[in-house]
């Protein structure tokens, strides 16, 4: 779905990812196995045109929305809320920073609060959820300084392709009732 705001913060601000986002840049971000281990777009080759097909897809489902994470008027990641299950008025987050240089500043939990906000403010979800896997230590801090708790631990269901290891995955979440 396409939204015709953005979200403001401190540091950062979220637009909807154009297609012009789609670039030798974003394409890079998929094929840098630092930034995709935790993506599942690890698992196949990554090209200009299935990026832009992926964006355009999710530009006209009505089901979910893809952000671009900008930070001095530079396209640094993506954040995503969806697929929203209307009945239940629940939706998934999926993020990643793909711009190495803004790994450990904050980005994400910034990214995370302002999505979180659109998803239960504008949206009017009742309930929010992401996954991360235990080996990614910067996910589940972005998740917790948001108020997100670890619901749900999945033993060992997750392959890690670099390190070629079985890890466990969690589930977070968060209820608008939750959400200060």
């Amino acid at each position: 779905m396409i939204y015709k705001g953005s979200l403001k913060s401190k540091n950062i601000y979220l637009r909807m990812v154009e297609l012009t986002d789609c670039n030798q840049k974003y394409f890079n971000w998929l094929n840098d196995n630092e930034v995709n281990q935790f993506l599942e777009t690890r698992w196949s080759v990554q090209t200009l045109e299935s990026i832009k097909n992926f964006v355009e897809e999710i530009r006209n489902s009505d089901h979910s929305y893809l952000f671009a994470i900008m930070k001095d008027e530079k396209h640094i990641g993506n954040i995503k809320i969806g697929p929203i299950h209307k009945i239940y008025k629940s939706a998934d987050v999926s993020y990643f920073i793909g711009d190495k240089s803004q790994w450990g500043r904050g980005v994400a939990t910034e990214a995370i609060k302002l999505v979180t906000d659109f998803g239960f403010n504008t949206l009017g979800l009742h309930r929010l959820q992401a996954g991360a896997f235990e080996i990614n230590i910067g996910s589940q801090k972005a998740l917790e300084k948001n108020g997100y708790i670890k619901e749900a631990t999945y033993r060992k269901n997750a392959f890690i392709k670099q390190g070629g290891e079985y890890v466990n995955s969690y589930v977070y979440g968060i209820l608008k009732d939750e959400w200060k």
